[in-house]
């Protein structure tokens, strides 16, 4: 799914199997990665949620959570994201994380549009990129 979002230009970062496994499934920092399917047990979406160290690659507050959000590009307008949302905000409040950073880039509107419905709001501008965030606490 994530080679697909990289075809259709919706995503920059790797898509490979070790990326996966290394940044959501396997990632000490983990919280959270939580799947969307459909009746046929095809992969809809899915989200993580990471807590954030020190000198993190984006610069986000250690602590904090770091989410990431992959909808597949059919599955785009159909409440995918949102439910995806409510399991990794459950999962954020149950670690007591303070706050979540999406880090969003400049061109993606989609992006920035679903993560503003969500509830988060830009509080910084860092590297073509528009980082929002949701409050926890």
């Amino acid at each position: 799914m994530l080679g697909t979002l990289v075809s259709a230009g919706k995503r920059t970062s790797r898509a490979d199997e070790d990326f996966v496994l290394a940044t959501y499934i396997e990632n000490p920092e983990g919280i959270l990665c939580v799947l969307a399917l459909d009746e046929g047990g095809g992969l809809l979406g899915f989200q993580s949620v990471v807590r954030t160290s020190a000198g993190n690659r984006y610069g986000t507050p250690e602590g904090w959570g770091f989410i990431g959000t992959h909808v597949a590009p059919e599955a785009g307008r159909r409440g995918v994201g949102s439910r995806l949302f409510e399991a990794t905000r459950a999962a954020a409040e149950a670690a007591r994380l303070p706050a979540i950073e999406a880090f969003i880039g400049a061109t993606n509107v989609e992006g920035q549009a679903y993560y503003e419905k969500m509830g988060f709001r830009t509080y910084r501008i860092a590297d073509g990129a528009i980082c929002k965030c949701y409050r926890l606490a």
